[in-house]
């Protein structure tokens, strides 16, 4: 069963939202990565439509910013859409959605990051972040158990201009120069599409194993400037290793 088909079979089963959601979409499949891949696209959906209402109303923006991060085939919009509009007006509270996804990830921290990294995606897509906003990505942050550095360095990632590329790489400006080309070029190599995909990343959601690159790779280009180096980006010249 293909990751939508198996969404379409669950919003024709759910009977009402809630809780059963991302139980229900994560037992509609078998095991290892398709039962990952649902899971991961339920929790997105979920966490997404609960953010978008962190900031007390749901706009275009982050509707269409949502939307933006899957290739979501024709004709299974509507699906999609669905689940979104469940999960929006479950009363359940968005804690009670990241202990779940905690639970379905337990094994998986970086799914975490990434389930993060999206929602940051969307919460950015009117221009800015705002003070709810951050306060729901802190608090899902600690439900999932991603320390403070570690949040800190995503949040600075989808600084809109201006961001420390020190912070975004998550090094100390004290690092030396094969510090800092280590910790970007394992960045970068964890950061690949297939990596993500590997560990039950759907396809339709490789965005942002792209738009965390370009994060990466454009704050090593400040930093070598900065240090008098020309910059090689990992791929140009380069592998990562």
């Amino acid at each position: 069963m293909s990751l939508w088909s198996a969404l379409a079979a669950a919003v024709s089963a759910i009977q009402s939202g809630g809780a059963q959601l991302l139980d229900r979409l994560a037992t509609l499949v078998g095991g290892g990565e398709a039962r990952n891949s649902v899971a991961f696209t339920a929790a997105m959906i979920a966490l997404s439509a609960k953010m978008a209402k962190a900031d007390g109303v749901v706009t275009t923006d982050e509707e269409v910013a949502f939307f933006s991060l899957f290739d979501i085939p024709h004709g299974e919009e509507r699906n999609v859409a669905r689940v979104f509009d469940l999960a929006k007006q479950d009363v359940a509270g968005f804690d009670a959605y990241a202990r779940r996804i905690a639970g379905l990830f337990v094994d998986q921290p970086e799914t975490l990051v990434d389930i993060l990294d999206g929602l940051f995606h969307i919460a950015k897509a009117d221009g800015y972040i705002h003070e709810a906003e951050l306060v729901y990505l802190e608090t899902v942050a600690e439900i999932f158990g991603i320390e403070q550095r570690a949040f800190d360095q995503i949040c600075e990632r989808h600084v809109i201009s201006g961001a420390d590329p020190y912070k975004v790489l998550g090094v100390d400006r004290s690092a030396s120069d094969d510090e800092v080309r280590r910790v970007y070029r394992k960045q970068v190599m964890e950061s690949h599409p297939d990596r993500l995909i590997a560990r039950g990343v759907p396809e339709e959601f490789v965005r942002i194993a792209n738009d965390r690159v370009a994060a990466l790779n454009e704050a090593w280009r400040k930093i070598s400037l900065e240090r008098g180096h020309r910059p090689t980006i990992s791929g140009e010249g380069e592998r990562a290793s």
